[in-house]
């Protein structure tokens, strides 16, 4: 199970305010270009898609190429801005064995219960030698994370429920992959402080639903202060964790 719901608040929330600009996209496509080269004919998995921003990116980048787009959730797919999303999760990927030439999994890896069962599965879908990309927050990298800055809590929330880079990889290691590559990617998240608190949406973010309702407001009570005299893009941090 989820960490969250991702019921129709939560997608609703998400599509409102999880939609990478072209500044951040950009960031993010030159850092999977260092492992992937897209092809003609190649199939990408876009798995624990939410509401598609990222197959819609893919699609936009590299229009030869197949992306399978993969949701468990009812809600999110419902939200979905690419079509033929498909259900399904990390333990039951509705793909043929050896079929996909890379998986990307964009903050998803913290929902799957089962990182073994999820490994497993990914290796069975997966082409010999093709890559899993897996861009997330990891326990002990939170220094470049907004999130982390005005809500000290969500570093304990991050620390407790998210899984260790250390931890991936030694599922993972269980079904033959080792690891490729583990690099920061910084990011444009809004254009401004101000634009961020403006459009906050809890539900769209994890960590925060999994601190409590006083730690919340006093948090964005930090953030809407800080906004008011902070300028100048927002930037946010997140890995990416290669396994092949």
């Amino acid at each position: 199970m989820a960490l969250i719901a991702y019921d129709r608040a939560d997608a609703a929330a998400f599509e409102a305010t999880r939609h990478l600009n072209d500044d951040a996209l950009g960031a993010w496509r030159e850092a999977i270009t260092r492992y992937l080269d897209p092809q003609p004919g190649m199939r990408l998995l876009d798995l624990g898609c939410g509401t598609g921003s990222w197959s819609q990116a893919f699609r936009t980048w590299w229009p030869a190429t197949d992306v399978l787009t993969v949701e468990p959730s009812a809600a999110m797919r419902e939200r979905a801005i690419v079509p033929s999303v498909l259900a399904g999760d990390a333990a039951d990927i509705p793909a043929g064995d050896a079929s996909i030439d890379a998986v990307w999994l964009s903050t998803v890896v913290h929902h799957i219960p089962d990182l073994p069962a999820a490994a497993r599965e990914i290796r069975r879908v997966l082409k010999s030698g093709a890559p899993v990309l897996i861009r997330s927050a990891f326990p002990g990298r939170h220094e470049g994370i907004t999130l982390c800055r005005f809500w000290p809590e969500a570093i304990t929330a991050l620390n407790n429920n998210y899984p260790a880079v250390a931890t991936i990889e030694a599922a993972f290691a269980a079904s033959g992959f080792t690891t490729a590559g583990l690099e920061p990617v910084a990011q444009i998240s809004a254009p401004s402080l101000q634009e961020a608190a403006t459009g906050l949406r809890r539900e769209a973010h994890t960590l925060l639903q999994l601190i409590s309702d006083d730690a919340y407001a006093k948090g964005a009570e930090r953030l809407r202060t800080a906004a008011e005299s902070t300028t100048g893009p927002l930037i946010d941090v997140l890995d990416l964790l290669v396994l092949h």
